[in-house]
């Protein structure tokens, strides 16, 4: 029996997990032993696609968790295509798993947290993804794991800072919906990629994560096509995952771009068609101006030797 989860109940693994790292090994190093530490899965396969760390992150996984199925790239290949190249690894197995969960590098699983977030699609069966609380190392919520989509206004009242004066405002507050109580179970627009669970029959239905993308949105939009397709998104504030965040990207001016970039496609592809013309040039332009101020500070920062 592998180490990773108990054996099948049905032939059918439970869970499969996808991971994707860049140059993070004492990060992900703690991210596979908190999944061996996994109560009450029934069959866990995982799947680590290193992005070309060339940091000894490779080895460490062949040398210390022989029961992952690691894909060494000679490329970055991004969030997105590095988890799309898992995912496929991991439905390609037969007996395919019932879930797949996308997890970060830089998360530390409690024991319990795999078997309640599951038991919960056991509960609803027409959750088609779910994420759980993720916190921060001094203890506060990641607001990225609960959202509303980025609609115009969504992002206008973000932008302008209504949604934090009036974070308990259902129309000001959309954005991180910080007017849902940190831990209920609820229905919300979206969860992050971070730790992300998605019944595997989803995928029938909407197909992997879409490349535009490269490390940002592509979350937002996986989880926009889960609701068009007619099943639910819900966070589940019960559970507690804590999240070190922003490790592989936090010095990266490209992070910054690819942030913006995100938006940007997000925009097209969700909401430019149902926009007027000159309202949608307008938008497409405050994010490119907003974007490129950001990254000049970034640059600087970089050159100053900030973080």
């Amino acid at each position: 029996m592998s180490r990773l989860g108990c054996a099948p109940r049905d032939g059918r693994p439970e869970l499969g997990v996808a991971i994707v790292s860049y140059r993070v090994p004492e990060l992900l190093r703690g991210c596979l032993e908190s999944l061996r530490r996994a109560e009450d899965v029934h069959g866990m396969r995982v799947c680590v696609v290193d992005c070309a760390s060339n940091d000894g992150s490779v080895e460490m996984v062949r040398r210390e968790f022989p029961e992952v199925d690691l894909i060494a790239s000679d490329r970055n290949l991004g969030y997105v295509g590095g988890n799309n190249v898992a995912l496929e690894r991991l439905r390609s197995q037969a007996p395919r798993p019932r879930f797949l969960l996308l997890l970060n590098p830089d998360t530390v699983v409690p024991p319990r947290a795999l078997r309640e977030m599951l038991d919960l699609f056991e509960q609803y069966p027409d959750v088609g993804a779910a994420g759980p609380r993720l916190h921060l190392e001094n203890g506060e919520i990641d607001h990225a794991c609960k959202r509303g989509f980025p609609s115009p206004t969504t992002s206008l009242y973000h932008m302008v800072g209504l949604s934090r004066l009036l974070p308990r405002s259902r129309r000001f507050g959309r954005y991180r919906l910080t007017f849902v109580d940190e831990r209920a179970l609820a229905d919300v627009d979206s969860v992050v990629g971070a730790f992300m669970v998605v019944r595997d029959e989803v995928l029938d239905a909407v197909g992997l994560l879409d490349d535009d993308f490269f490390m940002y949105g592509e979350d937002l939009d996986w989880a926009y096509r889960i609701k068009q397709a007619g099943w639910r998104v819900v966070y589940n504030g019960r559970v507690d995952v804590l999240h070190y965040k922003r490790q592989s990207s936090r010095q990266s001016v490209r992070a910054v771009a690819e942030f913006y970039r995100a938006m940007l496609v997000f925009f097209r592809k969700h909401y430019a068609k149902t926009t007027p013309a000159p309202l949608a040039l307008a938008i497409e332009a405050t994010i490119r101006a907003i974007g490129l101020m950001a990254v000049l500070r970034r640059r600087v920062a970089v050159a100053r030797g900030g973080a």
